[in-house]
């Protein structure tokens, strides 16, 4: 009886052993796929950032999408005298293939002025989810443009009229008295906005006077395309400065992980 008995025991003790083993694999694999790709914040202006929150697929998976329909997958990369299928990957780019670039992709996090949010938001294939200042707050943090920025926007020759002054020379001390009646501007309007909360205020509407210029932060979602497809109209010299700098952020991130893409989307942008 207790020879029985201990075998038992034993027995349960075993498959105890074995559940704590597979439930602590289990959180492993868990903890592996939901993490969040850790890499450091590119930071832009005076107070912005991109980072990456994650990425899937990649320049083998592009080609793994083109083979579906020959029932074939990535067969390899070549060398310079025996090429692989890079040929393939540059035959569909250059030919505008464009599907299995959609079977890759990138989710950005983005610290940026409202009114880079709103040129961004044109790019309608991209998913997006913005902090609101109706539930709650957005930091006091404005987009304070450098004097050199102002100067070289007004006093440089350009086709691009939005992005030029009125013709009229603008001097540094010019530039210094508008950027001090600028920050007057934001700190009025979040006084107006601390007033409006502290008075009861809903914040839906208390969150009226900021700016254009007020940071916020959301995130982004695309494919491999349509990513590419955003770099080409805002890394283009008429975009504005502003958007222009995050476009140069993401594309960081694409060359990094797509690589062969990215050598072929930059050599067909050479001289744009």
């Amino acid at each position: 009886m207790d020879g029985s008995f201990s075998i038992e025991a034993k027995g349960v003790a075993m498959s105890a052993c074995g559940l704590v083993g597979l439930t602590g694999a289990f959180s492993g694999l868990r903890r592996m796929f939901s993490r969040r790709e850790e890499t450091p914040k590119i930071e832009l202006l005076d107070s912005g950032y991109v980072s990456l929150v994650e990425g899937w697929g990649s320049d083998e998976r592009v080609i793994e999408a083109a083979r579906m329909s020959v029932d074939k997958g990535f067969l390899g990369w070549g060398t310079k005298d025996k090429p692989g299928d890079e040929r393939l990957l540059s035959h569909l780019y250059r030919h505008r293939h464009a599907t299995p670039f959609e079977m890759a992709g990138l989710i950005v996090e983005v610290k940026l002025p409202i009114f880079v949010v709103r040129e961004w938001m044109r790019h309608r294939t991209q998913s997006y989810a913005e902090m609101s200042a109706r539930y709650v707050p957005l930091p006091n943090e404005n987009y304070m443009p450098t004097i050199e920025r102002l100067i070289e926007g007004a006093n440089t020759p350009t086709k691009n009229k939005q992005a030029q002054g009125n013709g009229k020379f603008l001097t540094e001390d010019e530039a210094e008295d508008w950027l001090y009646s600028l920050e007057s501007v934001y700190r009025h309007a979040q006084e107006v906005y601390d007033d409006g909360i502290a008075i009861g205020i809903p914040k839906e509407l208390a969150r009226l006077p900021m700016p254009v210029a007020r940071y916020t932060r959301m995130r982004a979602s695309a494919n491999l395309r349509n990513w590419l497809g955003f770099l080409t109209l805002r890394q283009a010299s008429d975009a504005q400065e502003e958007i222009r700098v995050y476009a140069d952020a993401v594309a960081t991130l694409i060359a990094q992980r797509f690589g062969r893409t990215w050598d072929l989307y930059s050599e067909g942008r050479k001289g744009v």
